[in-house]
């Protein structure tokens, strides 16, 4: 058995399998979203420098994934993931191959039977891979493709996705309780707004308080930030009269936003899941303008923004951290 930092990874010759076992600090429902969404497996699937590449997906029972690994030059290696059992937020099973960009299994590259559990912890998540093969000599050749290595990384990869894209969030907001909020957009001079309605109202700093964009992991392709960007405050929450709560975020030139007056406040609308999120923002966006489309976001939040067909903008997030 090889032993990692919170994770194993076990050889079971005579039942031909390998058994992975990793911890992850989020609930399982997150954890099985990036194991289960073409757009988020895409993200770290596979190990750097490659990238994996969704060409189409269906995750249901008799649903197929077909996707590429892309390396540094371009290069594409196809495989295809064929599910077979499906217990939501709790296990599946899928059979992967190699094949060409049609999902043509190659008869050259044994194939590879996963059942995948989700168990939640303490803490958050174990997963237990389960790696099953027809013939030990399958099971060798597969490591001996650099399976562990491999597969090691892009775990790792996964680990950083969770804490960089959702635990900002879970910090600030720690529970998924409805509330309705003010958020208003800066040029650059939101610190120095936020500490003068904090004095005019005599309110109290929430989350973070005023959090600056240095202090948080932004995505892998982010574009990169001078030193008085990275002092600017990525967002701020200020709690004012009645329990109210103000929100606010600076959107200076310099990373390409255009602020007027009129588009820099929206009513910040935060569901109770994530159906009535796409619910309301589809209703709301209906006739009027998307800005932003609804999406995951590196901030811990599925979100986005439109203005409706009245000329009201609204931002809509459900916490999925």
């Amino acid at each position: 058995m090889k032993n990692i930092e919170n994770m194993q990874i076990e050889k079971d010759l005579p039942n031909k399998k390998l058994i992975v076992t990793r911890l992850f600090d989020a609930e399982p429902g997150l954890v099985w979203r990036t194991w289960t969404e073409s757009e988020l497996l895409d993200l770290w699937w596979a190990p750097k420098p490659y990238k994996a590449q969704t060409k189409a997906m269906n995750f249901k029972e008799g649903g197929t994934w077909l996707y590429a690994m892309v390396g540094p030059d371009g290069s594409k290696h196809w495989c295809k993931a064929n599910y077979s059992k499906i217990d939501p937020i709790k296990s599946y099973q899928v059979d992967d191959c190699f094949c060409d960009e049609n999902g043509t299994p190659n008869p050259d590259f044994p194939s590879t039977h996963w059942t995948n559990s989700f168990y939640k912890t303490e803490t958050g998540t174990k997963v237990v891979i389960e790696l099953s093969y027809k013939t030990i000599e399958d099971l060798e050749k597969i490591v001996e493709l650099g399976f562990e290595v491999g597969f090691t990384a892009a775990l790792t990869n996964l680990e950083e996705y969770l804490r960089a894209q959702f635990q900002l969030r879970k910090e600030m907001k720690t529970s998924n309780k409805v509330r309705v909020t003010s958020y208003l957009n800066f040029p650059g001079n939101t610190e120095d707004a936020f500490i003068f309605y904090q004095k005019v109202f005599k309110g109290t700093f929430t989350g973070y308080g005023l959090q600056r964009f240095e202090d948080v992991t932004m995505p892998e392709g982010a574009p990169p930030m001078d030193a008085a960007t990275k002092k600017l405050i990525l967002h701020a929450e200020l709690t004012i009269l009645g329990g109210y709560v103000l929100m606010a975020t600076d959107a200076p030139e310099s990373m390409g936003f255009k602020l007027d007056h009129g588009n820099n406040m929206h009513i910040n609308l935060e569901p109770e899941s994530r159906e009535e999120t796409k619910r309301l923002f589809d209703e709301l966006s209906e006739g009027g303008k998307i800005t932003m489309p609804l999406e995951d976001m590196f901030f811990g939040a599925y979100y986005g923004s439109c203005t409706d067909k009245y000329g009201i903008n609204w931002m809509l997030h459900f916490q999925t951290a």
